[in-house]
């Protein structure tokens, strides 16, 4: 991002009442090494907002700049399964396919913060087939998960050729597509959106979303919308320190979904990217939050805790556990703490 670029829209946020005069020389050094943007509906959220929710997963802070030794700028791995440009097959069954590097807005907390911003990154039309030919030649493929980047910043069109070109591949079954966009540029969800995402492909929507605060009326009516065409909206979260680090607060995000028709599908633990500690809780934490809701909230409401193990290998679920035992009899832990024993 060029330096008139940076200052723009530092000058934007300034202008708009979320950053001070006195905080432009620190951000800009920020933004020189993170990308910044923050969308014209979100900067109207955040200003009729006092909390921190919103704040500080989209407006840059000078904590960024303090890397932690353990932090890394490819925290899980993806390099080392890109076999193609715009292409990430970790799971034999699934694989991202990242036809582009930018989003709407940049959080502050990504794992891939490194990377995205980077308009130079988008696939070109000869890296787009090279990489639908990756697909195609890959019949263990089952599920295409669309990335990025946000994939729904792509214009209609160009997600219709997308889908064409998947559609087209019968080994192919599902795709899934990851977006903030609902929540930061809600007015983006419109008819000529989901006339792009008609497809006889099983489409699955997972809404990034980690506060209640997040889901407005103008949020709640695009989401209103691709739900009503036939779109399952399941949702993805991270536990966040000073943004959803409470039982109470998960569970009103959690309740407020599933009032809107999106399945909480994982809560992530937060990844080691490079300057990001101020936003990390402890697993311990992570799994106390959990347990208070096993009780407390719908099982259709609760999301499974993970962590993405830094290096590649990998999710893995690290919510607590309720049985232990040897083979054959075991103690089970219900949700108020008694034990009881069951025996197989």
């Amino acid at each position: 991002m060029s330096k008139e670029i940076i200052s723009k829209k530092l000058s934007d946020l300034k202008n708009s009442g979320l950053i001070k005069e006195e905080q432009l020389d620190d951000l800009a050094r920020v933004a020189e090494k993170f990308s910044v943007s923050v969308t014209p509906s979100l900067i109207t959220a955040l200003q009729n907002n006092s909390g921190t929710a919103l704040y500080s997963q989209y407006i840059p802070s000078v904590d960024e700049l303090n890397v932690k030794a353990d932090e890394l700028n490819d925290p899980i791995g993806d390099d080392v399964y890109t076999p193609v440009k715009g292409i990430t097959h970790r799971y034999p069954d699934r694989l991202l396919f990242k036809p582009i590097h930018t989003c709407a807005v940049y959080c502050r907390f990504c794992f891939r913060r490194e990377k995205v911003g980077r308009s130079d990154q988008a696939l070109n039309s000869k890296e787009l087939k090279e990489a639908i030919e990756y697909i195609k030649n890959n019949n263990e493929v089952w599920e295409v998960i669309l990335s990025g980047g946000d994939p729904l910043l792509l214009s209609p069109q160009k997600i219709s050729v997308i889908f064409s070109e998947l559609a087209a591949i019968d080994h192919v079954k599902v795709i899934r597509i990851h977006t903030r966009i609902p929540l930061v540029a809600p007015e983006k969800i419109d008819e000529k959106l989901i006339s792009a995402l008609k497809t006889d492909k099983a489409l699955f929507i997972v809404l990034h979303c980690n506060s209640h605060e997040e889901i407005n009326d103008e949020v709640k009516a695009g989401i209103k919308l691709l739900v009503n065409n036939g779109i399952p909206l399941l949702s993805q979260s991270v536990l966040l320190r000073n943004v959803n680090d409470d039982a109470q607060l998960l569970e009103k995000l959690f309740r407020t979904l599933v009032e809107n028709r999106v399945k909480p599908y994982y809560l992530h633990h937060a990844d080691k990217a490079e300057g990001t500690s101020h936003f990390r809780t402890s697993i311990t934490e992570g799994r106390e939050y959990i347990e208070k809701l096993r009780g407390s909230l719908s099982g259709i409401c609760q999301p499974t805790y993970v962590l993405d193990i830094p290096g590649g290998s990998g999710k893995v679920p690290i919510g607590p556990s309720y049985i232990d035992g040897e083979t054959g009899s075991y103690r089970v832990r219900d949700w108020q703490g008694c034990e009881h024993i069951y025996k197989d």
